[in-house]
């Protein structure tokens, strides 16, 4: 009900008609319909689901894992020298065995615990000695312990490093909506703009109509001049050529805003826009917090440190000092017969540290730290530089828009006064006292003020719009545009990680 008044309004108040078989687009229609086609959406709804799937991934890779190997056949002969009995012997051999693994991902520590049953038949004949022929089943479970030492912990910053990405993505996907928020309006304006440029050519052709009939009229009755007429037909068929002119750019436009949203280039459309000229209150100081708080670049800059600072962790770690230590216990139990495999088990405890000690890289590792250095020391001043640029581009929408707002008043009193100027001179005109000349520059300075009392109107939505997505808080809503999973305070410093060093 309420889109049926307000189009039976717009109808009354601009006279533009309006086709059933049109389809009426609002803004909020348009970028409905453009969020949903835009293939820049798209690829950012297709890369932050990357992330997402990349993550649960990393998060999956944390928990135990299971794996089975099995090799149901072995057979292999051999023709070999004893050196201690200086002789050549045969060897035959016949085997099976299949492997069952548990290992579990420590995160706090960067180690991997183990458990580990290796199951297997063996049958062996050797020509050496007595010719003896072994056949037994084995049973070999232990359970092993791998722990890097002296280095950063690599799980930690893997999935951290995955988490960052998947923020950024979601940032990056949030920014493109607001790019092509932008965009949309701009085009949808620049439609309704013509559709009101057309409106006004139309009521210029109306004008110039009139006044040709007027001046036609004096002249077969002979109170005027054949050369005024002649005017008069001069300033009609440019009123005409006006309207196929305003006619042919509205139709160009709306080729451009449906190619962009992702319509049917075919299918007819009008826009219906709001330009109403209320004043939204706006706080300076409010729009400036917020959009320092809020705004998705500085987050992202804020990563782009954090990550920086995981790569010095990494850069740090070339040539350095490191060691492992690995222990593993466990019991061995072999026997012909598969009950009595482990009736004489044998423990098998097994410890091992290691070191890796570098001693000259001829400066390798130093120089990669200060290039490191220099480029988080970049990464930071390109964070400080934003902040800079938000608080600027924030004080420039804000004067704009009230400067939009002020322009408002002053184009509506023009077009006010030069309607009351182009009604004064058409009766001067009617009277004789007027040339048709000079009332066609009374009619052009009507219909430029009307063209810019419309501009007004739509370069203070535009403005407002602008704002909007500079301090990120809709003013007119009263509410901030960012989800709360995405609200981080944006005054981010570099950090010093130290994940169990």
């Amino acid at each position: 009900m309420k889109l049926r008044i307000f189009l039976l309004a717009f109808y009354l108040l601009t006279g533009t008609k309006i086709l059933i078989a049109q389809q009426i687009l609002t803004l909020e229609h348009t970028l409905d319909i453009a969020m949903k086609n835009s293939p820049n959406i798209q690829s950012s709804i297709l890369n932050m689901n990357r992330y997402q799937e990349t993550l649960k991934a990393n998060k999956a890779s944390l928990k135990s894992q299971f794996t089975l190997s099995l090799n149901p056949m072995n057979y292999s002969k051999n023709r070999s020298f004893d050196e201690f009995s200086s002789s050549w012997y045969t060897n035959e051999s016949w085997g099976s065995s299949g492997t069952l693994k548990i290992s579990q991902p420590i995160l706090l520590t960067n180690g991997t615990v183990s458990l580990v049953n290796n199951f297997g038949w063996q049958k062996n004949n050797s020509t050496a000695g007595n010719n003896q022929i072994n056949k037994a089943f084995s049973n070999n479970l232990y359970l092993s312990v791998s722990q890097p030492l002296f280095t950063y912990n690599k799980l930690k910053v893997e999935l951290k490093q995955i988490e960052l990405n998947l923020e950024n993505s979601k940032l990056a996907y949030a920014l493109k909506k607001l790019e092509v928020e932008s965009a949309v309006t701009q085009y949808f304006y620049n439609v309704y703009m013509y559709q009101m440029s057309l409106n006004i050519a139309q009521e210029e052709e109306a004008n110039t109509k009139k006044s040709y009939d007027i001046i036609k009229n004096k002249v077969d009755a002979g109170l005027s001049a054949m050369e005024e007429l002649y005017q008069a037909e001069l300033n009609y068929s440019s009123s005409q050529s006006s309207v196929l002119n305003a006619r042919a750019s509205l139709e160009q436009d709306k080729d451009q805003l449906k190619q962009y949203i992702g319509m049917d280039i075919y299918e007819e459309i009008t826009v219906m826009a709001d330009v109403n000229a209320q004043s939204v209150k706006v706080d300076l100081k409010k729009a400036i917090e917020c959009g320092l708080k809020s705004r998705m670049e500085l987050r992202q800059n804020g990563i782009n440190i954090e990550i920086s600072q995981f790569d010095m962790m990494s850069v740090k770690a070339l040539n350095e000092f490191n060691g492992s230590l690995n222990f593993s216990m466990g019991i061995i139990g072999e026997n012909e017969n598969i009950s009595d495999i482990y009736k004489n088990p044998t423990k098998n405890p097994t410890v091992s540290l290691s070191f890796n000690i570098p001693l000259i890289d001829w400066g390798e590792k130093k120089a990669k730290i200060k290039a490191q250095e220099a480029s988080m020391a970049q990464t930071q001043m390109s964070f400080d530089d934003e902040k800079t640029s938000i608080i600027v581009n924030i004080r420039q929408s804000y004067r704009e828009m009230e400067n939009a707002l002020s322009q408002i008043e002053i184009a509506k009193q023009d077009e006010r006064n030069a309607k009351l100027t182009y009604d004064i001179n058409l009766e001067r005109y009617s009277n004789g006292d007027l040339t048709g000349m000079d009332l066609n520059q009374f009619q052009n300075q009507l219909s430029t003020k009307k063209k810019n009392y419309a501009q007004s109107l739509i370069n203070y939505r535009i403005q407002l719009l602008n704002l909007k997505i500079q301090s990120m808080y809709d003013f007119e809503k009263q509410k901030a545009l960012l989800p709360e999973d995405l609200m981080k305070v944006a005054n981010v410093k570099v950090k010093d990680y130290n994940y169990n060093r």
